[in-house]
C-alpha cells in the first residue's frame, strides 16, 4: 500500500512516545512531543521532545527480485517494492532551562531512545500503527553509524545547526503494487522431470 511509509513513521514515533511518557525520570517534562517534523521545524515552533525525521528512502536490493505472489487458486499478485527507510532521531530540549533542559536532559533522552531499540529491535503486533495495525508486519530497527561527511550532509539538508542525534534504518518496508492481481490458469498437472545420466 502507498501508506506503508506513513505507517512505518507513525509506528516508530508512537513507540518512542509511549516509552518516554512512561519514564518517571522525565516526569518533570510532562507529555513530550514526538514529531515527524525536522529538528529545525520543531525548534522554530518551540516544541520540546523528539524529532523522528525520515531523511532517506532506498530500495532493498536483496529482495527486489522476489517472484510474484500467487493469490488463491487462479491469480498472481505483482511483487511489492521493498524499501529501507532512514530516520534521523533528534532530542529537542530547551537549553536555556538550567534545571529541566540542557545537555544532561538531551543526552538522557537520546540514551533512552538507544535503550528502547536495543531492547526492542523488532516492531510488531501491538506496536504497529495506522495501516499496519492488526497486520503481521514486522519492522526491523537498526542503529546505523554515520561518518562525519554523511552527518554534515544531513544537517546541511535540514538547514539548521547540528544537534545531538542518531540515525536508524528501518526495513524491509514493502510498497504494495496498485495493479490488480493477474488472472492465470491454475496448475492442474505437475509433470516430473526425468533425465538419463550418461557416463563418458
Amino acid at each position: 500500500m502507498s501508506t506503508a511509509l506513513r505507517a512505518t513513521s507513525l509506528t516508530l514515533a508512537q513507540k518512542i512516545q509511549k516509552d518516554l511518557d512512561s519514564d518517571p525520570a522525565l516526569g518533570f517534562k510532562g507529555v513530550m512531543v514526538v514529531s515527524l517534523n525536522t529538528p529545525k521545524e520543531m525548534i522554530d515552533k518551540s516544541f520540546e521532545g523528539v524529532s523522528v525525521w525520515l531523511y532517506r528512502v532506498i530500495r532493498d536490493e536483496e529482495t527486489l527480485n522476489a517472484p510474484p505472489q500467487r493469490q488463491g487458486f487462479g491469480s498472481i499478485k505483482r511483487s511489492p517494492l521493498p524499501m529501507r527507510l532512514h530516520y534521523l532521531i533528534t532530542p529537542i530540549v530547551d537549553k536555556k532551562d538550567p534545571k529541566h533542559g540542557g545537555q544532561e536532559t538531551e543526552q538522557y533522552i537520546l540514551g533512552k531512545i538507544l535503550q528502547i531499540f536495543h531492547d526492542c529491535p523488532m516492531l510488531r503486533g501491538a506496536d504497529l500503527q495506522d495501516y499496519y495495525s492488526g497486520t503481521e508486519v514486522e519492522l526491523n530497527v537498526r542503529l546505523e553509524t554515520l561518518n562525519l561527511e554523511e552527518i554534515t550532509r544531513i544537517w546541511e539538508a535540514v538547514e539548521g545547526s547540528y544537534q545531538l542525534s542518531v540515525s536508524y534504518e528501518v526495513g524491509v518496508v514493502n510498497i504494495e503494487s496498485g495493479i490488480e492481481p493477474e488472472r492465470v490458469a491454475p496448475v492442474t498437472v505437475v509433470l516430473p522431470e526425468q533425465g538419463i545420466i550418461v557416463s563418458s
